[in-house]
């Protein structure tokens, strides 16, 4: 019996792009090194294209880090991506998905898209790990927001 508790943290942001466009900008792997906070990420299987593609992303402050490998059990572009972790820091599963919302300065016939990333991570430590899940939530959830922000500005260059 498998007794892992997932735990749920989640962040959004309205983009002013259409669905596809927004998709090609969230899943270019090697572009999120410009906007995920301290993490270069990139495509490993199959370019990180498709289910069973792989991705990788080495989360560090110095050389304190840690990589993250993935691979992707559901690809639905342009609405949603979703990677297995695989790691012993970060195991569960994490999400992109993209819907369509009205965004101010949308260019006109795009609309706009909702960038929702989400995460379903087992923590380490087992009922240690989750008894400070709240605390950890808040933490991942702030730097979840950050780096959609900065995926915001990148969008308005």
């Amino acid at each position: 019996m498998n007794t892992e508790r997932s735990c749920h943290a989640e962040a959004s942001v309205v983009l002013p792009l259409g669905a596809d466009a927004a998709w090609e900008l969230v899943v270019d792997w090697e572009r999120q090194s410009r906007w995920m906070l301290l993490t270069r990420v990139w495509g490993t299987e199959n370019g990180g294209v498709g289910v069973g593609g792989g991705v990788a992303a080495r989360t560090s402050v110095g050389a304190l880090g840690f990589t993250d490998h993935m691979f992707i059990t559901h690809w639905d572009p342009p609405r949603e991506c979703t990677v297995k972790h695989l790691g012993t820091v970060v195991r569960g599963t994490g999400t992109f998905a993209i819907s369509p919302a009205p965004a101010a300065g949308a260019t006109p016939g795009s609309g706009g898209s909702t960038f929702t990333w989400s995460e379903d991570v087992v923590p380490p430590l087992g009922k240690v790990g989750v008894a400070v899940w709240p605390v950890v939530r808040v933490v991942l959830e702030m730097t979840m927001r950050m780096s959609l922000r900065r995926l915001a500005r990148e969008v308005g260059r």
